[in-house]
Parts: structure tokens; C-alpha cells; sequence
């Protein structure tokens, strides 16, 4: 025998006392429990030993670790009925016999199985505090469009000029939708306690054109001062959202784009900030009055409140909307197919056009329908980049007129003074790296 092969068992044995101390730590000294830290380093050992000397050995222990659970918990279940013990120890023996096979795997999942057990209060509390009904309808949807619809799509080009493929569509849909989840997250992980601006900012993520729409409304209603920053913080999430797309979409794209995205990001900010403090006064509080389309970052928040949970239920805003995808995935489609026409019949200017009618709808469905099109070699770096800037500049057509028609003037001229200059510097960047592309 060779240290090689004891290596299996000492695996099995330190899987055994990970889980085994885990399990008596989370249990009162005065609660009987089926078994501590001896117990499952045994188990484990067992497990090991039995997957090395023959299959039918183990199956026969695990019918007898099954057995011993099974009498264990009858014993156990009046005083605590819960069976997570015994799924552990159930666990500890296969992750024992997985150590002759493949050590490696076997003590990683120990140590995520000892994770998981150890987590018992801050998953109780996501579940049950944290997370809202429709957040988690909304995770079920995404996980349905990214793990079971995009696998099942054609990865082959289809369609006139054969510019659509399915696969890739989809795939940039999944990706841009994660990365509204990401955004969204992150920004809740903030709280509720930093008010509309935050607010603004992750409700870009779901929806820039749609947050401007909100705060327009909530100028209405007095505030808006508050809400004029909100709806430009709203636009700062477009263009990380544009370069977070980008390197998904087209990698070489993405890297002549970002000091463009950092620029225009940049500039929206200063004017927030520049625009709250010229008008600093009024608006602070955000206690009365709040846009429903807003609540979802607000009423969110892990306080461990289950009133924030019925508010947010209440709340027409949603982290993922299956229809926002549809919509993206139609658009982009269509952006597509009439970019790829147009680039054959009218060169260049065809695809400007083509980019610009997307990006009233969508700017990042603009966007995309050029560095697809780049892709394919439909059209070149330089072009495609001006695509992208006309995409982003017929949506920023779109938030003002959104801006004008919920916020009404005041709102709507101070809107186009903080986004007109940003899409204008994110432009003139976008114009210098297509010159330097160009030498």
C-alpha cells in the first residue's frame, strides 16, 4: 500500500469532519441529534472504503447509511422534525465513495455542501425576506429564456441574405437581459436608503426610455429636482449597459467603444450632480407619492420586512419582463434584416438608417444589429461604430419626447441640458476613434 492510496481516505475522513462539525454546531447541546462529528467522518470513511473494494459493497451500504436514517429519524423527528441532518449524512457517504474516483470533485462539494448548510439563516432570510414573489417569478423566466429556450435554437443562419441566426440572436437577448439583472442587483444590494437616485439608476437597467418616463411623472407631482437627476442617472446605466453588451456581441467593437460609453457616463453624472446642486433645495424626502414603476428598488430592500415585500408585489416594475425580451429580440431581428438589405442597396448610409429607426425603439437593439452586421463582414469597424453612435442618438430623440410629454417643459428642458451634452461628447469620442481606425 502507498501513500496514493490512503490519499482517498484521508480525503473522506477531512470531507467527514467539514459536514460533521458544521451539523453539531448547528444543533443545541440539549436537542439529540442522529449523529456529530464522528459519526460522519465514519460514514465517510465507509463510503471510501466500500467504492474500493466492490460495487455491490456499495450499494449495500448504502442501503444500510439509508436504514440507519430512516430508524435514526423516528427517533429524532418529534423533537426536530427536519431532515436536513439526515440528507447530509446521506451525502457524506457518496461524497466518501467519490473520493476513489475523482478526490478533487469529491472535496469541493464537501466544502459547498458544508457552505450551503451554514448559510441556513441567510437563505431562510433571501427567501423569505429578501426576495419578492415577482422577483423570483421573474429569475424563473430568465432562467426558461436562457436555459431551456436558447439551447433549443438553430445555430445556423437562416432568412433573406441569411442574416438571422436564431442562436446568436438569442444569445445576445440572454446576455442583455443578464446584464439588466446584474445591474439591477447590484443597485438593490444598496438599499432603499439612497433615494431616487439610485432609484434612476437601477431602473435604467430594466429600462432607461421607461425610467425617464417615470420620473416624468414624478416631476408632476412637485419633485423635480430629484427626479431630473434620477432620469439622467437612468441614461448612465445605458451606456454600461452598451459596453457590457458590446463585449459580448463583438469583442473588437467593444474595445474601441468604451472611452466613447466612459465619456458619455461621465458627462451624465456631472450634470446630475451639477444639476442638484444648482437647484438643491426641496425634494429630498421620498416618502409620499412614489411612482409605482419606481418601488422596485425602494420596497425591495433586505431589511427583512415583509411589508417591503407586499409593496413591492403591488409594484408594476419588474427586474425582467418576458415582453421587454420578445420586444428586443423582434427588434434586433428586424434591424437586422433591413441593415443587411440596406448595407447591399445603399452602402453605409443604408445601414445609418437602418440603425437609426432601431434605436427609437431600443438603443441597444441598434447597436447590436450593427456589430452583428460587422460580424458577419457586412460592413466595416468604422461604420459599424457610427451605427452605433446614430442608434444611441435617436433613443436619446425618444427619452426627450418622453421627457416633454410626462414631465412637461421644466423637466423636459432641464433632461435635454444634462443628456444632449452626453450623447453629444459620446459622439464626437465615437467620431475621433473612427478617424484613428481610419489611419
Amino acid at each position: 500500500m502507498t501513500v496514493g492510496d490512503l490519499l482517498p481516505f484521508v480525503y473522506a475522513l477531512s470531507i467527514g469532519l467539514l459536514i460533521g462539525f458544521e451539523r453539531e454546531r448547528s444543533h443545541p447541546p440539549e436537542i439529540t441529534k442522529i449523529g456529530g462529528s464522528r459519526t460522519f467522518a465514519l460514514v465517510a470513511i465507509c463510503g471510501a472504503l466500500a467504492a474500493r473494494l466492490d460495487v455491490l459493497v456499495l450499494v449495500a451500504g448504502l442501503l444500510s447509511v439509508a436504514a440507519f436514517l430512516v430508524l435514526g429519524y423516528r427517533r429524532t423527528s418529534l423533537i426536530d422534525p427536519g431532515t436536513t441532518t439526515e440528507i447530509a449524512l446521506f451525502a457524506t457517504y457518496l461524497l466518501g465513495a467519490l473520493t476513489q474516483q475523482d478526490p478533487v470533485v469529491a472535496v469541493s462539494l464537501g466544502i459547498l455542501v458544508t457552505v450551503l448548510l451554514a448559510s441556513k439563516a441567510r437563505i431562510h432570510g433571501l427567501a423569505r425576506s429578501v426576495v419578492s414573489d415577482i422577483e423570483f417569478e421573474d429569475a424563473l423566466k430568465f432562467a426558461v429564456i436562457a436555459f431551456v429556450i436558447f439551447p433549443l435554437l438553430p445555430d445556423r443562419s437562416i432568412g433573406p441574405y441569411d442574416a438571422i441566426n436564431p442562436h446568436e440572436i438569442w444569445l445576445l437577448v440572454v446576455a442583455f437581459t443578464g446584464i439588466s439583472w446584474v445591474g439591477y442587483i447590484a443597485v438593490r444590494i444598496l438599499g432603499p436608503r439612497r433615494g431616487v437616485l439610485v432609484t434612476g439608476l437601477a431602473g435604467g437597467f430594466v429600462s432607461a426610455s421607461a425610467t425617464t418616463a417615470a420620473m416624468g411623472r414624478r416631476a408632476q407631482l412637485g419633485d423635480v429636482d430629484e427626479a431630473v437627476a434620477g432620469a439622467l442617472l437612468a441614461s448612465v446605466a445605458t451606456f454600461v449597459q452598451l459596453e457590457a453588451i458590446m463585449v459580448v456581441a463583438s469583442p473588437e467593437i467593444a474595445l474601441r467603444l468604451w472611452p466613447a460609453c466612459l465619456v458619455g457616463a461621465g458627462v451624465l453624472i456631472g450634470f446630475a450632480l451639477l444639476d442638484r446642486r444648482r437647484h438643491r433645495g426641496g425634494g429630498e424626502n421620498l416618502n409620499s407619492n412614489e411612482t409605482p414603476t419606481l418601488d422596485f428598488v425602494r420596497n425591495g430592500a433586505a431589511e427583512g420586512r415583509s411589508e417591503s415585500r407586499d409593496d413591492f408585489n403591488n409594484s408594476r416594475a419588474r427586474p425582467f419582463a418576458l415582453r421587454s425580451a420578445l420586444v428586443l429580440a423582434t427588434v434586433l431581428t428586424c434591424a437586422l434584416l433591413v441593415g443587411q438589405w440596406a448595407a447591399t442597396a445603399f452602402g453605409s448610409s443604408g445601414v445609418f438608417v437602418s440603425a437609426g429607426a432601431a434605436g427609437l425603439a431600443d438603443a441597444h437593439a441598434g447597436a447590436l444589429a450593427s456589430a452583428e452586421l460587422f460580424r458577419a463582414g457586412a460592413v466595416g469597424l468604422a461604420t459599424s461604430l457610427v451605427a452605433v453612435a446614430v442608434a444611441v442618438s435617436t433613443n436619446t430623440i425618444t427619452k426627450v419626447v418622453l421627457g416633454f410629454s410626462t414631465g412637461g417643459r421644466a423637466f423636459g428642458i432641464r433632461l435635454v441640458s444634462g443628456i444632449v451634452p452626453a450623447v453629444a461628447a459620446f459622439v464626437a469620442t465615437v467620431g475621433a476613434t473612427v478617424v484613428l481606425v481610419g489611419r
